[in-house]
């Protein structure tokens, strides 16, 4: 037998080895399949038995937001206790419980957190359901394939939640998307989310694409064509997987236009998302007094941001050192920088903007503030000139509206929601100003200090009449109109 003859007898026994075992592998697929499912439906009974339960035990529905950071201080926390304000004063029947990762403090202390920080004060208790495994949502846990570790993370967190205590309603404030098809297909309870940034949008797609290094966007991958082409394929097949999980809520809410826009492309689910703007506090901001600032002798920039790494405290440090440079200095001129501290990482970010400060020779006129309670903010407000904001991007901008709010002149960066929604005309009047680096940055500065005091004043003016649609009201009126359809599904 000739090595031809030879080859196509081996291919055709082989051949006829993979027919015969074609017929096992699809019965094994097919038992392996109907084994998940059964599984799955096993543990879905299981979590409704103990739902049930509980509902038996309490005798009313109950509603759930998972925020695993909500002791934290920033404006998502705020966000989700005007949410729980809201509607307790509107549905007196209903229990609320908060899924939580700060393991550190009671549930009393939280709520005196809020009342200190946001001055806002639940009409009654709400349960704290204590996770303990949050870590596994931590950007330092996943030095590389942050986003796609995450939100692995935050299944398992979510898994956590689920069997710990089973809700009614389930209602994502913190953009944990992917928790959302493990409460609706294994919980059976109806899902909802408050988007304030979308984990990944086209604009992060564009920054690997165009190689432009950013915070995440590392040089080392900006500068390898490989690294950039592997790293848009990634952040591509994670788009459409976090498309899909969003797709899963019943009612979307987005905190501005710029988060609508991305949602809308990502989860594509128009009829089932709309904006409410969040709760900013513009009332607790309107007794600062609105006063020519002409005969003011020293002159201050505050910034209100958490320390995080997107809010790009380093571009105001160097925008501020560049306005001292040009001429400034005699102006007695200083920065005043406010924000929360999450964890170990962002205090060591803030020991590495000391050091900036040091190596920039600005330190004595840059101070740090932070963790200060609601009465210490406004005391820096009601002291301060100008408000700086430069996260690029930004999504809504709460510390935006404030500063516009304590009549504030409020320079922002030139992108996201401060562009699209907050500095914006009113009634044909500036608001504030716009910049997108260093030196438009610098440029602003020096142009609002040398504005006269009274053109100062009427533009802080139209900036604090134009924030009364950021209101604690207009929030609440907007939430339950949106959170009607899914409220009025809980059986009483």
């Amino acid at each position: 037998m000739s090595g031809h003859d030879q080859l196509v007898h081996c291919l055709c026994e082989l051949t006829r080895l993979l027919w015969k075992l074609l017929l096992p592998l699809v019965f094994l697929c097919v038992l392996l399949i109907a084994v998940l499912v059964l599984l799955v439906l096993a543990v879905r009974f299981w979590l409704q038995s103990n739902r049930n339960a509980r509902r038996a035990r309490d005798g009313c529905p109950t509603v759930a937001f998972f925020h695993p950071y909500c002791n934290a201080g920033g404006g998502g926390e705020r966000v989700l206790w005007c949410a729980i304000r809201a509607l307790q004063n509107r549905y007196a029947d209903i229990n609320f419980v908060v899924y939580t990762g700060d393991l550190g403090v009671t549930g009393q202390q939280i709520l005196d957190g809020a009342r200190r920080r946001f001055n806002i004060v639940l009409p009654r208790p709400v349960q704290f359901v204590f996770l303990r495994h949050r870590l596994l949502v931590e950007p330092g846990l996943f030095p590389h394939f942050t986003l796609l570790g995450q939100s692995v993370g935050s299944v398992f967190l979510g898994w956590e939640a689920l069997t710990e205590f089973v809700p009614d309603l389930y209602i994502d404030s913190m953009g944990y998307a992917f928790t959302l098809p493990l409460f609706r297909y294994l919980g059976g309870c109806s899902v909802g989310s408050y988007v304030h940034y979308p984990t990944i949008s086209t604009d992060m797609l564009s920054v690997v694409r165009e190689r432009n290094p950013r915070f995440n966007n590392a040089d080392y991958v900006s500068n390898s064509l490989f690294l950039s082409a592997f790293k848009v394929v990634y952040y591509c097949l994670f788009a459409l997987l976090y498309g899909m999980a969003g797709s899963c809520s019943d009612l979307v809410m987005v905190n501005s236009s710029w988060t609508l826009d991305h949602i809308l492309s990502l989860w594509r689910a128009p009829n089932r998302t709309s904006v409410v703007y969040p709760p900013c506090d513009v009332s607790a901001f309107l007794d600062i007094p609105l006063e020519d600032d002409g005969d003011k002798k020293r002159h201050s920039i505050i910034s209100v941001a958490q320390f995080r790494p997107e809010k790009d405290h380093r571009l105001q440090i160097r925008a501020f050192k560049k306005v001292l440079d040009r001429g400034r200095a005699g102006e007695a001129l200083k920065l005043v920088l406010i924000g929360g501290c999450r964890n170990q990482e962002d205090e060591d970010r803030v020991l590495m903007l000391r050091g900036l400060c040091q190596e920039l020779g600005v330190s004595d006129k840059v101070e740090f503030k932070l963790n200060v309670s609601f009465e210490e903010l406004k005391r820096e407000m009601g002291e301060a000139t100008i408000g700086l904001h430069t996260m690029w991007n930004e999504h809504f901008g709460i510390g935006v509206v404030e500063c516009m709010a304590a009549g504030k002149v409020i320079l922002a960066h030139k992108s996201g929601g401060p562009k699209l929604d907050i500095v914006v005309p009113f009634e044909g009047g500036q608001t504030g100003f716009l910049a997108d680096d260093e030196d438009s940055y610098a440029e602003a500065i020096e142009r609002i200090l040398a504005m006269s005091s009274s053109n100062r004043l009427q533009l802080r003016r139209n900036a604090r009449q134009s924030v009364a649609r950021f209101s604690d009201q207009e929030f609440d009126a907007c939430f339950l109109a949106a959170m009607e359809p899914l409220m009025g599904t809980l059986e009483r």
